[in-house]
């Protein structure tokens, strides 16, 4: 072999040396920022002071969902990720669970707002059941943007429960008397900086991904761990 066809040979070899480590710095930087986006984001503990809160008033840990009742996502969240997390921490009393209205679809979210709020402020033991119940009356996500989310039709879901006086439902509707917490929801919104729905936070931590239980759940044994 004589000498060029060396040097050719070498400078072949250093190049794809130079290739393979290109593509390993690469690679590194891509999981390394996959791992950052993935890490919660420091937002700050939550005021849930006057929230729907579920669990015990001492649990050590606060979850805080901040969510829309007009949002696919967080109909998802509430039928996949929230039973286990109620199951897992909030029954056993440590973790108490709070939702907190965004306004992300305009009039329809502020309907669902008012009225959750009112049913709160009726009848605090039947909230939750109302709020799931107004959740399973969300269509199909392919019929997400048609119009469905009505006076009507919360009053429809409130006459599930015999314990809300509905026709001071509906006064509480028109005249807007739970717009004093809905202003305070929007300010908290804004406050954590709060940009889809669902936004999940525990303890000040904002989850990357709110689908993601095993993060949620090393955030609580987290905390946990840290009051022990």
């Amino acid at each position: 072999m004589d000498k060029n066809n060396k040097k050719k040979q070498s400078g072949m070899k250093f190049a794809v040396l130079l290739t393979l480590l290109a593509v390993g710095i690469l690679a590194a930087i891509v999981v390394l920022t996959n791992q950052q986006s993935a890490s919660p984001v420091e937002t700050g503990e939550v005021d849930i002071t006057g929230q729907p809160t579920l669990g015990e008033s001492d649990a050590p840990v606060t979850v805080v969902e901040f969510g829309d009742f007009k949002c696919p996502s967080c109909k998802a969240w509430g039928e996949m990720v929230y039973p286990q997390l109620v199951a897992d921490y909030v029954e056993t009393g440590d973790v108490k669970f709070s939702y907190i209205n965004v306004l992300f679809h305009g009039n329809e979210s502020m309907i669902g707002s008012l009225t959750s709020e009112a049913v709160y402020e009726q009848s605090p033991n039947d909230y939750w059941d109302f709020h799931k119940a107004l959740f399973a009356e969300q269509p199909a996500v392919e019929n997400h943007d048609a119009p469905w989310l009505t006076q009507e039709k919360t009053v429809e879901v409130a006459s599930q429960f015999p314990a809300i006086d509905l026709e001071q439902l509906k006064e509480d509707m028109e005249k807007q008397t739970a717009m004093d917490k809905v202003k305070t929801d929007e300010a908290l919104v804004e406050e954590h900086g709060v940009a889809m729905t669902p936004t999940i936070v525990v303890n000040g931590q904002t989850l990357e991904d709110p689908f993601d239980y095993d993060a949620i759940k090393a955030l609580i044994d987290e905390a946990l761990a840290e009051e022990n």
